[in-house]
């Protein structure tokens, strides 16, 4: 019987869902948005390393974007922000702005109903070592999720 979706048997036999093979996220109000094209258009901006587009079963689409390390750093002398960190620039307008000009192009791929409406940017970068990442650099949506579920509720506020 094929679903679409991950399975997982516990210690006592029983098969849990822990996630969908497909990608594809369904919005309350019942639209379906593949994620990878806009995760894709987010992440080709220089400065953005990772994009996760959120939004199952919330009533639009929104996004956690972490920062290029290295790439931030010509950026944060370009602006004069001298001394800064990737953690003191999350809220920055300037940064923000930045962000919001990549989103924006994103936005220009999809309908409006399917478009990022907010976005919140992270202070830290997704690594294999956190368990965010697989070996092939893909982000494992559902251990994001989890880890930064505060953050993802804070934009649905």
């Amino acid at each position: 019987f094929r679903s679409g979706d991950l399975g997982a048997i516990d210690s006592e036999g029983y098969l849990s869902i822990v996630g969908r093979k497909k990608e594809l996220i369904v919005t309350s109000g019942g639209k379906n948005v593949a994620p990878a094209v806009l995760e894709d258009r987010v992440k080709s901006h220089p400065l953005v390393s990772q994009c996760l587009v959120v939004g199952d079963n919330k009533p639009f689409i929104a996004a956690l974007v972490t920062i290029d390390p290295d790439a931030i750093k010509p950026w944060i002398v370009a602006n004069k922000k001298d001394g800064a960190t990737i953690k003191d620039l999350v809220n920055d307008p300037d940064l923000i702005a930045v962000v919001q000009t990549a989103v924006d192009e994103a936005n220009k791929a999809v309908s409006r109903a399917e478009s990022i409406r907010k976005f919140t940017i992270l202070p830290v970068d997704f690594t294999i070592a956190d368990g965010q990442l697989t070996a092939k650099l893909s982000v494992k949506r559902h251990v994001v999720g989890k880890q930064f579920e505060k953050e993802i509720e804070a934009l649905y506020q």
